[in-house]
């Protein structure tokens, strides 16, 4: 038995095997409806707002009826009718927002740094939206005994202006919707942006002017129904990412959530601070409440079809002739790992490099080094340089990296196929003379491998010590939003996506097929064929894939094309 071939097929086989199946639990984890709920796109359906229970409680199992099942207060005043607009418009250097005067929910939230479409300045990518498109939102409110969120209705605001804008050099930005309950109560909604922020900070602000104590707790919540991630492109075979919640407990440190579980198993827990997210491919959105109160958080999926991540807070007593605030921070903008790291424990993990993320984060901190020439660790930032300033020429620097770390594991693995190569003309004569008798050819090809000092094994186990390396590495380049629309040069003007002419998959499989002639051909005939199609199999799932991903595996290819070159030649000198 060839056992040097065999062993080598299947550490072949295995690595493609795990590397399909990375990719497939990256873009088949959730596969998202192609349409909204029936009978909600283009709607503004009422809240489905938590019920006003004490969560002090045990937590029990969340309604997912639309509107709460809550005790509705004694004088609620009714949405007014629209006789304005029903939105305002907020405008930042980082942020471009829609705010519902109907609740004073964010239902949209536009992010100029980030175009939708290559090249489009004037189209920035929308994350929030409530649309016919997409129904993905992010609602606030108060709930309790004298809350002004119940199936009564939702209370509605007036603002100042209609539209909001950051002037140059203002450094934050302060929105103020005022709303009267007509019992003596004012109710201010705040909302606090900061230049160069994506974290927006959410007050609301209690004066009670009534003869009676008045009570109710802060709850915030994400929004959304099925429509596919935005970032979703190359067809059936493209990327076609996670779309779902996620969540830090004191217990969960962090905890994913699939939109199609929550209709059978709705979640609830409650958690000193914590936070909740919604996560997709390259952008997030987070309700962060304050740390250091006892916060419930849930999740569940509506009776209208919509998914709902949400957390509440204590209620609050604000006695006759007081004032109170109660208040969280909202964050919508991209998985920026070294910034969420900064706003709230455990957000960063939004950018998920899945369990091997302990190789990951230092492959990460080292691209972001050679493209920006900043190296993050533990939180902190040492500036050296500007770095190559081209995030194609980081990944190329990367993979000369990760190849130099490796140089003897690998060259120890050429040489053993090199001396396997020189064996061939013995091993073929051995099967001649032995082709009948299989235990005689095992035997003497283990004596002539004993002879020859030569370790039948050696060839795959490097490539097998090597995996988790090139499986943190294709995590780093799929999840990485720096990526995102980041040009090459030359006819790839955006890393993220698949070569829009399939020169570098293309070039990727004549590597692979070259460096496959390097190796010593399995005697076996079977063998040899499915050696032949390799390639081509590989070839076809890297056409679909994005252009940084199949750049570093074409370098890889080519660095190990050349190194195995010169090993081979100087085995075939020796003697």
């Amino acid at each position: 038995m060839d056992i040097q071939r065999y062993a080598l097929l299947i550490a072949l086989a295995l690595v493609g095997w795990m590397t399909l199946v990375e990719w497939n639990t990256f873009r088949l984890e959730h596969l998202p409806a192609a349409e909204a709920p029936a009978g909600i796109q283009g709607q503004s359906p009422a809240l489905q707002s938590p019920p006003a229970a004490d969560i002090s409680a045990p937590a029990v199992a969340q309604t997912t009826s639309d509107l709460p099942e809550a005790h509705a207060p004694a004088a609620v005043a009714q949405p007014a009718a629209k006789t304005q607009s029903d939105t305002i418009s907020v405008v930042t250097d980082t942020l471009q927002l829609e705010i519902s005067l109907i609740g004073g929910d964010i239902v949209g939230a536009a992010l100029p740094k980030f175009h939708a479409e290559l090249g489009r300045e004037d189209l920035p990518f929308k994350l929030l939206q409530q649309n016919t498109t997409r129904n993905y939102t992010a609602q606030s409110g108060l709930v309790g005994p004298d809350g002004t969120d119940t199936a009564q209705g939702r209370p509605r605001f007036s603002s100042a202006k209609t539209s909001w804008a950051m002037a140059d050099g203002e450094n934050s930005l302060v929105v103020a919707l005022d709303y009267r309950t007509g019992t003596g109560v004012a109710i201010t909604k705040r909302y606090t942006f900061t230049r160069g922020s994506y974290v927006t900070e959410l007050e609301y602000t209690i004066d009670n002017h009534s003869a009676k104590p008045w009570q109710a707790g802060l709850f915030g919540q994400l929004r959304r129904d099925d429509s596919p991630d935005p970032s979703a492109t190359g067809g059936s075979l493209g990327i076609k990412p996670f779309v779902g919640f996620a969540s830090r407990t004191s217990e969960e440190h962090y905890l994913k959530h699939k939109f199609d579980s929550l209709g059978k198993e709705p979640y609830s827990a409650q958690t000193t601070g914590g936070w909740i997210a919604l996560v997709q491919h390259y952008f997030v959105s987070a309700w962060i409440p304050v740390e250091s109160q006892t916060n419930r958080i849930d999740m569940l999926r509506s009776d209208s079809g919509f998914n709902i991540a949400r957390f509440t807070s204590p209620s609050v007593s604000v006695a006759p002739g007081a004032s109170a605030s109660l208040g969280a921070r909202f964050y919508a903008g991209p998985k920026d790992q070294y910034k969420l790291f900064k706003i709230s424990p455990g957000l960063d993990l939004t950018v998920d490099y899945g369990w091997l993320w302990w190789i990951a984060q230092p492959l990460f901190a080292l691209l972001t080094f050679f493209a920006t020439g900043k190296l993050h660790a533990f939180g902190s930032v040492i500036e050296i340089g500007s770095g190559v300033g081209n995030w194609g020429a980081a990944i190329v620097l990367l993979t000369l990296l990760v190849k130099g770390a490796f140089f003897h594991l690998s060259a120890a693995s050429y040489r053993s196929m090199a001396k396997m190569r020189k064996l061939q003309p013995k091993m073929l004569e051995l099967r001649e003379r032995h082709g009948d008798d299989r235990q005689k050819l095992s035997q003497e090809t283990m004596d002539l491998y004993r002879r020859e000092k030569v370790n039948p094994l050696g060839g795959c186990l490097p490539i097998l010590i090597q995996m988790p390396v090139f499986l943190s590495l294709y995590w780093v380049l799929l999840e990485s939003v720096e990526l995102r629309q980041a040009p090459l040069g030359g006819w790839i003007h955006d890393l993220s996506v698949m070569d829009p002419y399939f020169v570098l998959p293309l070039l990727m499989g004549a590597s692979m097929f070259y460096q496959q002639k390097l190796n010593p051909p399995p005697p076996d005939p079977m063998q040899a064929k499915v050696m032949q199609f390799m390639p081509i199999i590989f070839t076809v799932f890297f056409l679909f894939f994005p252009a940084g991903l199949v750049l570093y595996w074409l370098v890889n290819n080519l660095l190990s094309i050349s190194q195995q070159w010169v090993i081979t030649r100087q085995i075939e000198r020796e003697n």
